[in-house]
């Protein structure tokens, strides 16, 4: 009997025995679960991306707070300096009272002098305050004394001893006040 031929008498093309065969003569694979694989691999891209997102979103942050450093260091930069100057800029002063009667190349040079200071700290932000007559505020003056003064509203400022001073909005020096009762 031929190969192709089975006990009955019919015959078996040659490809389907082939294919009957096949299975036989291969490995076996392994019992691959792929939706498992799938769902792996999808959260591992989900992780992958929410470690991305945050990578950014740190990154954007990080590059924010840059930016607000360098425009605070611009906006305060001189503030130490600035700071160093309000001493010479009360010794003017108390020399322009103690030269108020006199008159003379000297004290003009002095007012000049005075003008120019003044001027020149106001070009890089400093703002002087002489808060005469507004009501008291704790976060830019200092209260030194309490006073009755008619011509003044209780809670406002009646007299300055001492000028404050601001730099964009921040106290260099709160003014030095007394208080209308």
């Amino acid at each position: 009997m031929q190969d192709n031929e089975l006990k009955n008498g019919q015959t078996v093309p040659p490809q389907d025995e082939a294919a009957q065969q096949a299975p036989a003569d291969a490995p076996e694979l392994p019992d691959l679960d792929l939706s498992a694989e799938l769902a792996k691999a999808q959260a591992k891209a989900a992780e992958n991306y929410d470690l991305y997102v945050r990578a950014v979103a740190e990154a954007d942050n990080t590059r924010r707070r840059a930016s607000e450093d360098v425009a605070k260091a611009r906006k305060f930069g001189i503030e130490k300096f600035a700071e160093s100057m309000l001493p010479v800029v009360d010794s003017m002063e108390k020399a322009l009272e103690a030269s108020a009667n006199e008159k003379g190349p000297l004290k003009e040079g002095l007012e000049i002098t005075y003008r120019q200071l003044l001027s020149a700290l106001e070009h890089n932000g400093m703002k002087c305050e002489n808060p005469v007559g507004l009501k008291f505020d704790p976060n830019t003056m200092q209260a030194i004394t309490m006073v009755k003064d008619p011509a003044v509203q209780p809670g406002c400022v009646a007299t300055v001893f001492q000028r404050g001073w601001k730099i964009a909005d921040r106290v260099l020096r709160p003014a030095m006040v007394a208080v209308a009762q």
